[in-house]
């Protein structure tokens, strides 16, 4: 287990926990950030904060925050 913050570029992971609360949990939900969903780190911004994730063909931007708080298990084959 690790966190979502965690992958590097090109590594995906599945979605085990999302420990956000209140309107911002939902929003993740309702975006598809859910457990069971695999999720893939496809870019960084030039100052490293926030971070492009590809989910379910849609790409969401996240702060390190909120990475934080999203535990994921790194899958090893492509995504």
């Amino acid at each position: 287990m690790m966190l979502l913050s965690q992958l590097n570029h090109g590594e995906a992971g599945q979605v085990l926990e999302v420990a956000v609360c209140g309107t911002l949990r939902r929003h993740l939900l309702n975006l598809g950030l859910v457990p069971g969903s695999t999720i893939k780190m496809v870019r960084r911004s030039p100052l490293g904060d926030p971070v492009a994730y590809r989910i379910r063909g849609a790409t969401l931007a996240l702060r390190k925050q909120e990475a934080d708080k999203i535990s994921i298990r790194r899958l090893t084959d492509e995504f």
